[in-house]
């Protein structure tokens, strides 16, 4: 783990790192408004505002909030949640940017807003130069809003820390002057400094920490929770059964189950990162991720995704990809069929 500032780069996360796929993840390279972020996930410390859009986007935790246990400790304890960038008033918890909240992350803060106030202050993100990841975030949560229509309320208030901000929330805060104000940015390393003993280097995990933390939290009220907007893949009658997006799967959500005449696919929705690898190679385009309406029981467990009969060609006996009428490889469909490679056999 290669520490540069509050938020860091795992490269053992890194769907880049995990299995080798033709076109490589570059979600947080081509998001990154400051050019921050090399090719190799590198991340110039000048550059980075830790505005946490790389964490927004990228879906398998290749890059980390490395104060992420303390916040959820605080959302799982606090009476009320309140959440602070650095530019708003000095209230309750202060994460780095909203731009690190990602869908999952929205969603257990949807849940603890069921039996607890929330409230996130800002300050005028027009004028931040952060504003990308912010508006990253809000999208996603404006997102997670039109699947999830009676979801609790969360409260997003404006309140520019002007130097002289003084309010009550939960408890008094205190006034800070103009001339005891630091930059937010300063306060932000002051923070990481204090915090850098206690970090452990290379952690490596399966399942992002966001979603471990939303598990965590449904699991403990799937009675009154029934069920959640959650991206899930789907596969449509289109499928051949080839067995190939098993293969490319870096997170191992997607397996299967085969002999010559059948094949299985087993989907984990806990496990997927939606990187869409297997959406990609899909040749018959049969596969696509869905918003879906899952209990707890089905994120967490096996779904028996697709289950159908390989097919082979009626020539030569290999097997077919394609769902051609009669089935027929791609060499004795291009070859005459009289005096071709494979001749018709009357």
């Amino acid at each position: 783990m290669i520490y540069n500032c509050q938020i860091v780069y795992n490269h053992h996360n890194c769907l880049n790192n995990k299995k080798a796929f033709v076109n490589l993840c570059r979600l947080c390279i081509d998001s990154c408004p400051h050019q921050a972020i090399s090719v190799y996930g590198e991340l110039d410390a000048k550059r980075c505002t830790e505005c946490g859009i790389c964490m927004a986007v990228c879906p398998s935790d290749g890059f980390v909030y490395c104060n992420s246990d303390k916040l959820y400790e605080y959302i799982r304890n606090s009476e009320k949640i309140v959440l602070s960038c650095p530019q708003a008033i000095p209230a309750g918890h202060e994460i780095p940017c909203l731009g690190i909240l990602d869908r999952d992350l929205w969603m257990t803060l949807m849940l603890y807003a069921r039996e607890k106030e929330l409230t996130i202050f800002t300050g005028v993100c027009a004028d931040c130069p952060d504003k990308k990841a912010c508006g990253t975030s809000v999208q996603i949560f404006k997102e997670v809003h039109n699947t999830w229509k009676d979801h609790p309320p969360v409260w997003i208030k404006v309140a520019s820390d002007d130097g002289n901000s003084e309010s009550v929330i939960g408890k008094t805060l205190s006034v800070q002057t103009k001339n005891e104000k630091k930059s937010w940015r300063d306060i932000g390393r002051e923070k990481f400094e204090a915090m850098l003993p206690g970090i452990s280097s290379g952690e490596t995990y399966l399942i992002p920490k966001t979603r471990q933390f939303l598990g965590e939290t449904w699991k403990s009220r799937e009675a009154t929770i029934k069920v959640l907007p959650i991206p899930a893949l789907n596969v449509s009658k289109s499928c051949t059964n080839c067995g190939e997006c098993p293969e490319i799967c870096p997170q191992g959500a997607l397996t299967k189950r085969e002999n010559k005449e059948q094949l299985t696919l087993i989907y984990e929705p806990i496990k997927c990162v939606r990187c869409q690898r297997c959406v990609s190679i899909c040749r018959s385009k049969a596969l696509s991720m869905e918003i879906k309406l899952l209990s707890y029981r089905l994120l967490a467990g096996k779904v028996l995704l697709h289950q159908g009969k390989r097919r082979f060609c009626s020539r030569c006996g290999m097997q077919v990809f394609d769902n051609l009428e009669p089935p027929l490889c791609r060499v004795c469909a291009s070859s005459d069929p009289n005096e071709g490679l494979f001749p018709r056999q009357d």
